[in-house]
């Protein structure tokens, strides 16, 4: 059912062992709650599981043949990722908990030493709490003022709103969402990069749902700061990645104080490790970002191009589908090629927790709920939506099973 080019979805799925589960009863299971986490290949499974088994040890430390062993496939990672969106160096890539956490390092480290009061930071109202949070913190204690871009009722954002913010002169950060996690609306972020440059002002980058999606490049885009979790592209939870520019991160203090995060300690001084230790105080989560790095090797071997081509191709087959169900409203662009796989969707008066449950009753997952996204929420003037979000291994027969269980909820309810 998928156009020519696009990789074989039935071969990818047998690489899940999930996918074969049966759930409520026996259905085959339909997962559609990609948005907040993927599964996971069997690459990636054993991965984590050859680190336990044969070679778990601590790293950057002990002198033995599996520290050294663990050492080597933890910075491999590393080095994969910095080459996965095309960083200049494995110094600009910080290991962090989760996309939260590396914009927590953000506001903390850099935006504590730099924004000031009456300073402006700038986000957008699609932001997910993760990128509203930090930002309310840092401008209420140093008096400072968040300012938000509009959302469009078509899902685009405000643009003008932004130049006048950036014209106002006293904008010092610029943070916004490539891809949002509701309106799965994809940000131009080329031009908000290169007008806020034009300023002198840096760009944080929310690459949450949009590194997992598509082709993502560091440096073609220029921003200054990105953010995305290893568990929302096939890899474990519990590992999110920081690119930094290096000539900023140089100048950053760090994040956390203790152990691998220094060369000396004393009784009333520090020397601070090299890049990118310097902020990755503590033992970390090895055997998750092992892991990741086969959650890498295969979205590669698959080609972010062909990701993107084949969720757009699904998207566009979902937004068809659901757009002839009586009662729905459909929230974001209306074409797919502007937006990722993601649809947020009310029917009729039906709960969003309702619909999910009637879903789960077909062996549907789907999200219901504000999406860590309240502001956005208040913005559609809704309580919440149902969201279907769609990856790799999801098929065009797995969204006609979702729209027919909407025809069944619509005819419970009267709609």
């Amino acid at each position: 059912m998928l156009q020519k080019g696009v990789f074989d979805v039935e071969k990818i799925r047998q690489d899940f062992p999930i996918l074969q589960r049966k759930v409520m009863g026996g259905k085959p299971l339909v997962y559609l709650d990609n948005a907040a986490t993927t599964q996971k290949p069997l690459s990636v499974i054993n991965a984590i599981s050859d680190y336990y088994t044969n070679y778990n040890s601590n790293i950057h430390r002990a002198v033995h043949q599996m520290a050294e062993e663990a050492t080597i496939a933890y910075e491999e990672t590393r080095k994969k990722i910095a080459k996965f969106i095309n960083a200049k160096s494995t110094d600009e890539i910080i290991f962090t908990r989760n996309t939260t956490e590396a914009i927590n390092l953000v506001a903390y480290s850099w935006g504590r030493a730099n924004v000031k009061k009456d300073d402006r930071v700038v986000i957008t109202e699609i932001e997910h709490h993760s990128n509203i949070v930090p930002w309310q913190i840092l401008t209420q204690e140093k008096g400072a003022k968040l300012e938000y871009v509009g959302v469009g009722d078509d899902g685009y954002l405000k643009m003008h709103e932004y130049r006048n913010y950036l014209d106002s002169n006293k904008v010092k950060l610029v943070s916004v969402s490539q891809m949002s996690n509701v309106l799965g609306t994809i940000t131009p972020v080329n031009e908000i990069i290169r007008s806020s440059h034009e300023k002198g002002i840096p760009v944080l980058i929310d690459g949450a749902q949009s590194v997992p999606h598509m082709p993502v490049d560091v440096q073609k885009l220029d921003c200054d700061f990105m953010a995305f979790s290893a568990h929302k592209m096939l890899g474990p939870t519990g590992v999110g990645v920081l690119y930094v520019k290096r000539d900023i991160l140089e100048k950053m203090p760090p994040f956390m104080g203790g152990g691998d995060m220094i060369k000396e300690v004393h009784k009333y001084e520090t020397r601070y490790n090299d890049l990118p230790y310097k902020f990755e105080g503590g033992t970390p989560n090895i055997a998750d970002v092992i892991g990741f790095s086969a959650a890498i090797d295969y979205l590669d071997n698959l080609g972010m191009d062909r990701v993107r081509e084949h969720e757009i191709d699904i998207t566009k087959y979902a937004l068809d589908r659901i757009s002839g169900v009586k009662g729905v409203t459909v929230y974001g662009p209306a074409n797919a090629k502007d937006r990722g796989g993601v649809v947020s969707f009310n029917i009729g008066d039906i709960h969003p927790h309702d619909l999910a449950t009637i879903m789960n009753d077909h062996g549907i997952a789907i999200r219901s709920g504000h999406h860590c996204a309240q502001v956005l929420m208040e913005r559609l003037d809704v309580a919440a939506t149902s969201r279907a979000s769609f990856y790799i291994y999801n098929t065009k027969q797995e969204v006609d099973k979702f729209i027919e269980a909407l025809d069944e909820a619509r005819r419970l309810f009267k709609i």
